[in-house]
């Protein structure tokens, strides 16, 4: 079968045939219809998330059930399901009362080693592994949804939209009336833009440095754009804002950005840090700059718990209150990866999703 390949920073990803095991007990084997290119993919390409290799890339995914392992209750074969990134044990305190994100007995990736390349064991990405025509994850990462939901919209639920709707609704839980700025409007930003719509957000402000992002949070529901190329965003923020936002959130993985977010809050306002910096970044702070009440949140995957969560957002779409469709830039087959890579590092997707 075919899969993308990463072999090393010094390696273009290649895409080539790969071997795969059959699902063992307590795991899922998924015949992948699309997958979305996510920025983190990017990331363990170019080092900031490093991650041992030969790794197969992807972790944004929806297809059909293949084959089921012994002890599997949760889907059957046929079933649509959508990847879930999110390691999770599913039995410790912490999942037990619907907080899965802090689950402390996560599997490594080293504890699924599903395919073979060159006839050696080869890494799974985010304990799901999209980018090939068949991957092997643990039961609780295949998770059912709505067959009505085309697989080139659905895989976007799995992480894109997961983590930007779930930093906005889930962790910083912002309330209707309130204020808010995204700084960096890809495609996780869009979808914290998009999660301030359905929260009822009062005032949605949009922050980049390209135009044809902005263009794009318009559409998802901006109700402000501020080029931080041309103009003071935090001087901005805080004139649309009365003195600063009611909640900030950076979606790039940018300490400067990161930096700027903290800075527009206003009085009581948080910070939901969503990007991912380089690993090993720190970030210093005037601490007097939290003194009024404010606060910065760490957020992992949108806060998700997604059994749940999945199939609400999926019903959203359905509903029409969710935007997939516009999300979609480009399509592409997996041999086109270096083409889509491309285009996403120069600002032209929103989302590219490869069709398998």
């Amino acid at each position: 079968m075919k899969a993308a390949v990463f072999r090393g920073r010094d390696r273009p990803v290649s895409v080539e045939e790969v071997g795969i095991k059959d699902p063992g007990p307590g795991e899922v084997r998924v015949a992948v219809k699309a997958a979305g290119l996510c920025h983190s993919d990017v990331s363990v390409i170019d080092g900031t998330i490093p991650y041992p290799v030969p790794v197969i890339l992807g972790h944004e995914g929806a297809g059909v059930v293949e084959a089921v392992g012994a002890g599997v209750s949760a889907v059957r074969e046929g079933d649509t399901v959508l990847l879930s990134t999110l390691a999770h044990c599913g039995r410790c305190p912490a999942c037990e009362v619907g907080r899965p994100t802090e689950c402390r007995n996560a599997p490594s990736p080293k504890d699924t080693l599903p395919f073979t390349v060159d006839g050696k064991p080869a890494f799974q990405f985010a304990n799901t592994s999209s980018f090939t025509e068949l991957t092997v994850v643990k039961e609780q990462s295949a998770i059912p949804i709505d067959a009505r939901v085309p697989f080139d919209r659905a895989c976007l639920i799995g992480c894109g939209i997961m983590t930007g709707y779930g930093a906005v609704v889930n962790r910083a839980k912002v309330e209707t009336g309130a204020s808010m700025a995204v700084f960096g409007v890809g495609g996780i930003g869009l979808n914290c833009v998009q999660g301030g719509v359905l929260a009822g957000a009062g005032k949605i402000i949009a922050v980049d440095v390209v135009p044809q992002k902005l263009e794009w949070a318009k559409r998802f529901g901006a109700t402000h754009t501020i080029d931080s190329s041309k103009d003071d965003a935090v001087a901005a923020i805080k004139d649309l804002t009365n003195g600063g936002a009611d909640y900030t959130f950076e979606a790039v993985g940018n300490l400067k950005v990161i930096k700027q977010a903290l800075q527009a809050l206003g009085p009581g306002g948080a910070l939901t840090i969503v990007g991912v910096p380089e690993l090993g970044s720190s970030l210093d702070f005037v601490v007097k700059e939290l003194y009024q009440n404010k606060a910065i949140l760490g957020c992992r995957y949108g806060t998700a718990r997604p059994r749940r969560d999945f199939s609400l957002l999926a019903d959203l779409y359905l509903n029409g209150r969710l935007k997939i469709d516009e999300l979609i830039t480009a399509h592409y087959r997996l041999e086109d990866f270096g083409r889509a890579l491309e285009d996403l590092k120069q600002g032209n997707l929103a989302r590219g999703v490869f069709m398998l």
